[in-house]
């Protein structure tokens, strides 16, 4: 035991003191908070050209009727032709022109032309807004009055509460239990590929520089192999425990110099202004925009609420005991893949039948996301090969404590049993130059006692 400590020592102070761990440390922090803050700060950012479109309604439905946006102006040239509109837009007289036909009843299609690719959000603004009044334009047509077109209007948030088997009231959110599961899956795939692959290149840089043989002399195969698998594994969990530290600071700072509005007091202020307050409804109909607002607020809310009641501890534990059983399960089978070759190339015939359920395990995470109780997101969150990544999908969204206890005892009881075929292949392969090994090779080397 003393000897896989020291070896564990070694191989962890070796790789904790290279320049590239250092740089990764810092790094991994900034690049995961980019993930996080720079989708949402990008989308947040409105264009605030100012677009003037021209209108040419044939149908005189819409003539002076079309609300502006934030920062889109619709005029109405009269008695003006396409062609002229169309080499008006060319000298950029406009931002685009918006063809309505008249036929817009049994159509519903209308055309915008421009110079350049128009914005989603352009595109989007006015679908709504053409289809809101192409709607209100049939009801009118049959005797609705206006009055009570704008009084059905309605817009619904579902918000969602679990019942834990206590009875307690839990809230929550498929959207962050969506986020956090596929997050935490992806990183522990993640993770087992490139910890795994560094004990792999590791034994073969060993063994090519013929160290190995010097080792062997002072400790048993087993126990080298241990100490650099567990090395590894302490390497990666310092470094993942340092991760979640600085992501987690550089998260918050950022939202506080991004997003101060996302503070639970401002988010709570403005839902009870658009919702609460009497009269809000009416205020909701008259303006196409405000439902878009209003619903967006809300599931702001109830966002911020779910993260509230995430279970963290439960999280963070699960993760980082699937993280270390998914990766000594693997990295054991890369410790005896490292072992029976020369160098890197020759690992190809011997990495698929690794490789294949990790990669099923991300297409089930993806099924597991959408249906978390279904019987193959069950069954492949059991089997131990695939369980790390498709369980941990699971756990955000409740998983039974049974299903939990029995992935994780075969998980361990796989682990310990290829630790135990790995370092027969390893005792073996370990000390084997210049032979060209094949999956009969291996099997012989399993078969041999002592």
């Amino acid at each position: 035991m003393n000897k896989i400590l020291l070896i564990l020592q070694r191989e962890f102070i070796t790789r904790v003191r290279k320049r590239s761990f250092i740089i990764m440390t810092l790094l991994g922090p900034v690049l995961f908070a980019a993930f996080m803050i720079v989708p949402i700060w990008l989308a947040t950012q409105e264009d605030k050209e100012v677009k003037v479109i021209a209108v040419a309604d044939s149908s005189h439905l819409f003539v002076n009727a079309i609300p502006p946006g934030d920062f889109i102006t619709f005029v109405y040239p009269q008695s003006v032709s396409m062609d002229t509109l169309k080499n008006q837009l060319l000298r950029g007289m406009y931002y685009g022109i918006l063809y309505i036909p008249h036929n817009i009843f049994a159509s519903e299609n209308v055309l915008l032309f421009t110079v350049k690719q128009p914005s989603l959000s352009t595109r989007m603004y006015i679908s709504n807004t053409l289809k809101n009044m192409l709607q209100d334009a049939k009801l009118i047509k049959n005797n609705i009055p206006p009055d009570l077109i704008r009084s059905i209007r309605t817009s619904i948030t579902v918000g969602t509460v679990r019942l834990t088997e206590e009875g307690k009231e839990k809230r929550s959110s498929s959207d962050v239990a969506s986020i956090v599961g596929y997050a935490g899956g992806f990183l522990i795939y993640f993770f087992v590929f490139l910890f795994g692959a560094q004990v792999m290149r590791g034994v073969i840089e060993e063994k090519t520089n013929r160290i190995v043989e010097v080792i062997v002399s002072s400790v048993k195969p087993f126990q080298l192999m241990m100490g650099k698998i567990l090395g590894i594994a302490l390497t990666g969990l310092v470094q993942f425990i340092l991760w979640v530290v600085i992501s987690l600071f550089l998260y918050q700072a950022a939202q506080q110099m991004f997003f101060p509005q996302l503070s639970k007091t401002a988010t709570q202020q403005a839902l009870a202004q658009n919702v609460m307050e009497p009269g809000a409804g009416k205020n909701i109909v008259e303006t196409p925009e405000k439902p878009m607002n209003v619903e967006e607020n809300a599931e702001a809310v109830q966002m911020f609420e779910a993260l509230k009641h995430v279970n963290y501890p439960l999280i963070l534990g699960t993760f980082i005991f699937f993280f270390l059983g998914g990766y000594l399960l693997y990295a054991a089978m890369f410790a005896a893949i490292g072992s029976a070759v020369d160098n890197e190339t020759d690992t190809q015939q011997f990495m698929l039948p690794i490789t294949v359920p990790l990669i099923i395990a991300i297409f089930v995470m993806i099924k597991a996301m959408n249906d978390p109780d279904s019987s193959v997101a069950f069954w492949f969150s059991i089997i131990p090969f695939t369980s790390p990544v498709v369980m941990m999908t699971r756990i955000p969204f409740g998983v039974p404590a049974w299903q939990l206890i029995l992935s994780m005892f075969l998980l361990v009881s796989t682990f310990i049993f290829m630790t135990w075929l790995a370092a027969k292949i390893y005792r073996t392969g370990i000390l084997i130059y210049g032979k060209k090994v094949n999956w009969a090779e291996l099997w012989k080397w399993i078969k041999y006692a002592g």
